[in-house]
């Protein structure tokens, strides 16, 4: 699938960029290069494969989320600009 000059310019302006017009013809032959790609993609069977969510066949390695205390609070809480008690003091951004 050929993308055109007139396409990698009105996405280039969608993105807000300038390019000069050797630049166009390069991004035109490397856009060109990865649609022909997603098309050999998909030409291809995948009915017989599994969905997966890594090929590497790794789990989810995050561990239990529990509530417990935080004992730095203070050595936290001393490079504060401003405090107030045990909160950071912020300027109001709201109105």
């Amino acid at each position: 699938m050929s993308i055109s000059e007139a396409e990698v310019k009105k996405i280039a302006k969608l993105a807000r960029l300038r390019l000069s017009e050797g630049e166009v013809e390069l991004y035109r032959g490397q856009m060109t290069k990865i649609l022909d790609a997603m098309t050999e993609l998909s030409s291809i069977d995948t009915a017989s494969v599994a969905p997966m969510i890594s090929v590497l066949g790794d789990v989810n390695v995050l561990r239990e989320d529990e509530p417990r205390p935080f004992e730095g609070r203070e050595s936290l809480l001393s490079n504060a600009p401003d405090r107030d008690g045990p909160y950071f003091k912020v300027k109001k951004v709201i109105e």
